[in-house]
């Protein structure tokens, strides 16, 4: 009995030893494999070169923090697009700002855009400058020789056709580029075929070109946002119908002096007159004049009164030196109403002012839009609120507060195109066409959505009368 239990606990122990070797022999496998791939990981990131030091493609990530308040995030699902890297989500302000609170101190209290990221690797869209070529480059401070006067041979030999939209952005790090790209770098399908179609035809074609083209430059320390777009997308000026771009706003000197001359040059170089900035105070205060051959003589003058601070981050321009022309000290622009309005022009003042997305108008506007009017303007353009504001009438002068984004981000919004013509008698007629910014284009709104624009504008200008076609009385 007692060897019958031996020979059962022989038989077990050989057993146990048996499975003892095969686990160890398995943990001793497992363990080589381990170690021959940590190897052989090991060696192929070492011949892997890294994306993130990689010279030409500096990828700026766009942290959930405090600094795009109203900036709209980015999706990884989304296909991307050569040349782009993020795409807006349609998520909205009030997400953001329940995830991100806002903690920078920002200058300009007024500042919040609603901007949509779209990353872009292009070599302008780095932050690498040249120490030679720094935002202190005073090199260019003369006058850079802008055509001031231009002739002009109306479609109608009884008046002028002028065309403004609002705000426009080509920062490729931003949404409306890349809806641009995938579009194949045109405008058509990006603006509406009916709004272009007003836009060419226009005799002088006006829009509010907020951003600067260069590759230069720095972005503005401690600005929530700073925009500046490839000097090659000046092209789309030329595609739009455009012939003034104005720049007296508070993103013409985002990235600082160099990449504002760069601007001038760029804007020069696609035939496109420029007004509101440059290499010193004549310049950026200059009008602009058309001369037509009907006898219809009109003068156009940009300027801004935006960062009501006394040290800006958006420079004004002195007698020597680069900026924007400033008039939150008035005088200086009604000087220079008076003389446009002595040569027997028609003056037109494209005004940035007013509050970020409020309707309201606020007590800058109503302090500056009677001046302005009593020293010689007969028409008042305004930008800068990012929304419609209303059209009224200061002693019978038009004044048109606020056109808001025309093409400026993805999201939503009400817009328009305003035609006026002005005829030989110094008579204006105005028009305003109601328009949806939606998805990154903008498109003439038409039926219902036509309604309620009109009926919005309406609401908004007590004692103006709007008809059906948006002809303004």
């Amino acid at each position: 009995m007692k060897k019958d239990l031996y020979d059962e606990k022989d038989d077990s122990s050989i057993y146990l030893a048996n499975v003892n070797g095969v686990v160890i022999a398995f943990v001793c496998a497992f363990l080589l494999t381990i170690t021959v791939g940590a190897v052989v990981l090991c060696s192929i990131a070492a011949k892997k070169p890294s994306n993130v030091n990689n010279a030409g493609s500096s990828i700026t990530e766009i942290e959930e923090d405090s600094r795009m308040p109203l900036a709209e995030k980015i999706v990884n699902e989304t296909v991307r697009v050569p040349g782009a890297t993020k795409i807006d989500t349609g998520q909205t302000s009030d997400e953001i700002n329940t995830k991100d609170a806002v903690t920078e101190s920002v200058k300009d209290t007024e500042s919040t855009e609603n901007i949509d990221v779209a990353e872009a690797t292009t070599p302008g869209d780095t932050d690498v400058v040249d120490e030679n070529n720094s935002n202190s480059d005073t090199q260019n401070n003369a006058i850079t020789d802008p055509k001031w006067e231009h002739a002009l041979t109306p479609a109608n030999q009884e008046y002028v056709s002028m065309a403004f939209a609002g705000d426009i952005l080509f920062d490729p790090n931003y949404a409306i580029m890349n809806k641009i790209r995938q579009n194949g770098g045109g405008i058509e399908g990006v603006i509406g075929g009916s709004l272009l179609s007003y836009m060419r035809s226009a005799d002088i074609m006006v829009v509010n070109n907020e951003f600067p083209y260069s590759y230069r430059g720095a972005p503005t320390e401690g600005k929530t946002f700073t925009f500046r777009a490839d000097p090659s997308s000046a092209e789309l000026l030329n595609q739009m119908g455009v012939d003034v771009a104005t720049l007296a706003n508070n993103h013409a000197y985002d990235y600082g002096e160099a990449a504002l001359l760069d601007t001038l040059e760029t804007i020069d170089n696609v035939g496109v007159a420029r007004i509101g900035a440059g290499a010193n105070l004549e310049e950026a205060s200059h009008p602009v004049y058309y001369l037509s051959d009907n006898g219809v003589k009109i003068a156009i003058i940009s300027a801004t009164e935006i960062e009501r601070i006394d040290n800006p981050d958006t420079k004004g321009a002195t007698d020597n030196s680069p900026g924007v022309f400033r008039c939150l000290n008035i005088d200086k622009l009604l000087s220079r109403i008076k003389e446009a309005k002595a040569t027997g022009a028609f003056v037109i003042v494209c005004i940035h002012w007013g509050t970020e997305n409020q309707e309201a108008i606020d007590w800058w506007q109503q302090k500056q839009g009677p001046e302005i009017v009593e020293a010689g303007a007969d028409m008042i353009v305004g930008a800068h609120p990012h929304i419609l504001q209303k059209i009224g009438y200061i002693n019978g002068v038009p004044v048109i507060y606020s056109l808001g984004n025309f093409l400026f981000n993805s999201r939503e919004l009400e817009t328009g195109l305003l035609r006026a013509n002005i005829y030989k008698d110094g008579q204006v007629k105005l028009q305003f066409i109601p328009a949806i910014q939606s998805g990154c284009t903008v498109s003439e709104a038409t039926g219902e959505r036509k309604t309620a624009v009109l009926n919005h504008m309406r609401q908004m200008s007590d004692g103006i009368s709007i008809d059906d076609e948006g002809y303004v009385q």
